[in-house]
Order: C-alpha cells, then structure tokens, then sequence
C-alpha cells in the first residue's frame, strides 16, 4: 500500500514534528470539493486511526487515506518547501505533486483531475 503515496524526507521531517507538538497518532490525507478547479488537499494530524481509511506506514510515517481519494491521489509525492517571499517573509508549507492532475487555478490551492 505504501507505493499509494511518498515523502520527501523534508516532509517526513516536517510531519514528524507536527505529530510530536499535537501527539498525534498519525498523518491523514484527504481531498475535499472546493476552489476554482474542483479539489484541494486536506492533510491532518489525527489523534486516532479513522474508522475505515485506508493506512499504511510510509517512510516511518503512520498514513492514513480517506478511502474516497484513492484513485484521485495514486503516485502522489508530499513534500515540504519554503520559499522567500518578497520583503524577506518565508512561506512554509506542505506541497502536494500528483501526477493525476490535469490543471490547477491560478492561486495554485485547487485542481482538476
């Protein structure tokens, strides 16, 4: 199962210490209906395993997938980023690459597969 989804080492890092600072039991990826082009990403720390998802250990990682996305996010790549923005503030956040995607909107928050 673990080949659904993989980690930059940058990302398990990150995700390993958001588990540490909510003691969370694990990592939870999910897509919801919304944005421009139809579907964002939904990751979050879960104190439990949710009844029915689909889990996995990954790269160390407890990974849990809402069942519904499966096929939305096969291959999918989590990787954690800065990048500098403009009067020196950086933005830090996890990024998704979904090889399933077909386009994403302008602000780069929703996508269309």
């Amino acid at each position: 199962m673990s080949a659904l989804l993989s980690f930059t080492d940058a990302a398990v890092t990150y995700i390993q210490g958001m588990l540490v600072k909510n003691q969370g039991h694990g990592f939870r990826v999910s897509i919801k209906k919304t944005g421009c082009t139809g579907f964002s990403y939904a990751p979050t720390i879960v104190q439990e395993a949710p009844a029915g998802d689909v889990h996995f250990v990954a790269q160390g990682l407890r990974v849990y997938l809402d069942p519904d996305c499966v096929d939305l996010v096969k291959g999918l790549t989590v990787d954690y980023q800065e990048e500098k923005k403009e009067g020196g503030l950086k933005q830090k956040k996890l990024v998704f690459i979904n090889p399933n995607e077909k386009s994403r909107c302008g602000c780069g928050e929703s996508f269309h597969v």
